[in-house]
């Protein structure tokens, strides 16, 4: 639930400053790609912090190898896409790329609701729920990278 409060929340400060005048936030898809590297940004360090990490790294399906290898580069993604996203020659790119990028974790999070592991000590979120969540995030990405 926190990458969802940190997106609503990003969108939220960069929407409010948007208004208030800042001319570079002044549109709802530039709010968005703030709230959206926020959580990505958020996402991203957990890939590289305990005891985070070795839940990622449990959340591998067990079908790929070098789990820990792809939790860092997945992470390191993460933290380029969101640095993307606040650049506005390369926020439409970033978008679509973590667009993709959500879509070859996905799997990870099916795995890891079937196999009911837990994350920094407390159950993955249900696949219900995690797919409503995903869809969120994939519709975010989209409006960014193809405009609205």
């Amino acid at each position: 639930m926190a990458p969802l409060i940190t997106l609503i929340a990003g969108f939220a400060v960069a929407r409010i400053v948007g208004l208030a005048g800042f001319d570079a936030l002044d549109s709802t898809t530039d709010a968005l790609r703030v709230g959206l590297a926020a959580m990505f940004v958020l996402t991203g360090l957990a890939h590289f912090g305990e005891p985070r990490r070795s839940g990622l790294i449990a959340m591998v399906p067990p079908r790929l190898p070098r789990p820990a290898l792809l939790v860092t580069v997945t992470g390191v993604l993460e933290l380029v896409g969101a640095a993307a996203l606040l650049v506005p020659a390369t926020a439409r790119w970033g978008a679509a790329g973590l667009g993709l990028l959500m879509l070859a974790m996905f799997p990870a999070n099916v795995s890891a609701a079937q196999r009911r592991l837990t994350l920094g000590g407390r159950p993955v979120t249900p696949l219900g729920q995690r797919t409503a969540l995903q869809i969120a995030f994939l519709v975010t990405a989209a409006v960014i990278s193809f405009g609205a």
